[in-house]
């Protein structure tokens, strides 16, 4: 009997253990967002929580960082956070420019008045810096956008490449 007490209690640890994984976020990746409408109790979108590396919708705790939307004419970025929280960093001519300057933005100086309310319009082969609510900093590379009627609506897609900084500072180090 005791020996069936140890071997369970040691076959119970080494599973405890081999089963054990790294919570931690990831900083980086490739995202897609649109503004498709949900009907719950209420309408909601999925936007991206760069914090948690991963789309949520707009009813979760906490919310998205950012949303897209269309005007009709345009694309934008948004944020619900009461601050100004984006900065263009560039605007390219094609994907491999972009992709260069993405990379070699090591760190960033905006000034205060810099900020905008909206990332707007926003279109492939931008570089945008965003500022949560909590002063974290995100770096985005838009790679693609849709923008067209679908079912009566406007439509909008964005997909971008981003990098979160949960320090507090504006330098990216990179993968």
């Amino acid at each position: 009997m005791r020996k069936n007490l140890l071997f369970i209690l040691l076959l119970s640890l080494l599973m405890q253990v081999s089963c054990s994984k790294d919570d931690t976020p990831e900083t980086s990746g490739t995202a897609t967002i649109n503004n498709t409408r949900t009907l719950g109790t209420t309408y909601y979108v999925y936007g991206f929580l760069f914090s948690e590396a991963k789309k949520v919708s707009t009813l979760d705790t906490p919310p998205p960082d950012i949303t897209i939307d269309s005007d009709g004419t345009n694309l934008l970025l948004m944020a619900n956070n009461l601050n100004n929280s984006f900065y263009k960093a560039g605007e390219f001519n094609d994907a491999s420019s972009a992709e260069t300057a993405y990379d070699n933005l090591k760190t960033v100086t905006v000034q205060p008045t810099e900020w905008e309310g909206l990332a707007s319009p926003i279109k492939a082969y931008q570089v945008w810096i965003y500022r949560s609510g909590t002063n974290n900093y995100t770096k985005f590379r838009i790679i693609s956008t849709i923008s067209e009627v679908r079912s009566g609506k406007d439509y909008g897609e964005c997909t971008f490449e981003w990098e979160y900084q949960p320090d507090g500072t504006l330098t990216f180090p990179g993968k």
